[in-house]
């Protein structure tokens, strides 16, 4: 049996940011079900920084992340994680109660976040459809900004093993037991021992610890559809901004010369390597008609992934009350890579009883797991 500190069970970006966060603290094994890290959610985001999604507790956690992302520690990563791209938050008619609480709060958390006009809007997105049945307001967020998921994710995995943790992927967890203080995993790559265990296996997290004999949390795994197009002949997006409904209704924004869509469909499945449906891939198309002037005449990719949720819909970080030892790093839904420095800064903290991030407008109240109803 292979001994640690620390064993963290998910290799996306919840797992590998703790884990880097927690290696000067004493040795972190991660365990990967699949082949490789990032197979599932975090892997298959559209990787946006922005402030259009997400509850209050949320949104303050992007804006305590932003700073990492603009200016990452020394030997972090060789290439920028992240590039000013604006976002433009819209509504239809109708839903102007929507527009202005979403405007308020997001104003007040970034400061920059403002109503623009309707050729404020066609200027940016010339193929709006504005007034009438199509979009009646909109707001931009200038502080938001396109991600590299990818060498974020690298950037904390180099973390990590540059410390002396380690990544074993093919390791499902077979069997969890706490036993003389430790919890003691076997998988299909081995048997591991630590007196802690972070359970950050996204979809899969209640499935841990129903399998370790813990309370599970409600967690609902939620599928997202996108879809990959191109944009209309002679008209160069490059520069469009993410174009979002604050209701929640679709999003597009450019991506290599196409243009990625979704319905922001969110239809319950159980913990699953997630593929996209006929109809939502039909969906995507129909809203992006709805709204604008383009025709989605090929699809030319499509993929789709499983966004978990808690059921305030914040993120999950805190100790069992039932099992000692077992840490909850979960449901971070579709805001996990835009929230991950966050988090991973508060849930080390927690596990290793340092101080509490000051630069964090929320308490371990705010995400404590007991927070949560029948918890």
């Amino acid at each position: 049996m292979t001994g640690a500190d620390f064993l963290v069970v998910g290799g996306g970006i919840a797992g590998l940011s703790v884990a880097c966060h927690l290696a000067p603290y004493g040795r972190v094994i991660v365990l990967e079900r699949e082949n490789a890290t990032g197979y599932h959610s975090s892997g298959r985001s559209a990787t946006y920084y922005h402030f259009g999604i997400g509850n209050r507790p949320v949104r303050i956690l992007t804006k305590a992340s932003g700073a990492f992302f603009s200016n990452p520690p020394p030997g972090f990563t060789d290439v920028p994680l992240s590039t000013s791209a604006p976002a433009m938050m819209v509504v239809r008619d109708g839903q102007d109660e929507m527009f202005e609480s979403n405007l308020a709060e997001m104003a007040s958390i970034t400061g920059t976040a403002h109503e623009i006009s309707a050729s404020q809007m066609h200027a940016l997105v010339p193929v709006l459809k504005l007034g009438g049945e199509g979009i009646t307001r909109g707001l931009l967020d200038p502080a938001a900004a396109r991600l590299d998921g990818h060498a974020l994710m690298m950037g904390y995995t180099r973390g990590l093993r540059a410390a002396g943790g380690q990544v074993v992927t093919d390791a499902e967890v077979l069997m969890a037991e706490h036993r003389a203080g430790q919890w003691q995993l076997r998988t299909s790559h081995g048997e591991y021992a630590a007196p802690v265990l972070v359970n950050a296996a996204g979809a899969w997290a209640d499935e841990l610890a129903g399998l370790a004999g813990v309370a599970t949390l409600g967690l609902t795994p939620l599928r997202r559809t996108i879809i990959s197009f191109q944009p209309p002949s002679g008209m160069d997006v490059r520069g469009w901004p993410l174009v979002r409904s604050l209701a929640n209704e679709f999003y597009f924004l450019p991506e290599a010369g196409h243009l990625l869509a979704s319905p922001a469909d969110e239809t319950a499945s159980p913990p699953c390597d997630a593929q996209p449906e006929e109809y939502d891939i039909a969906l995507a198309a129909w809203r992006i008609e709805e709204v604008t002037t383009m025709t989605v005449r090929q699809v030319l990719h499509q993929w789709a992934g499983l966004r978990t949720f808690t059921a305030d819909r914040v993120p999950v970080a805190g100790f069992a009350a039932d099992a000692p030892g077992f840490f909850w790093l979960a449901g971070q839904g579709g805001y996990g890579l835009q929230t991950a420095p966050a988090m991973a800064t508060a849930a080390a903290s927690l596990i290793t009883g340092c101080a509490w991030p000051d630069a964090l407008a929320l308490t371990p109240a705010d995400l404590a797991p007991s927070r949560l109803p029948g918890v």
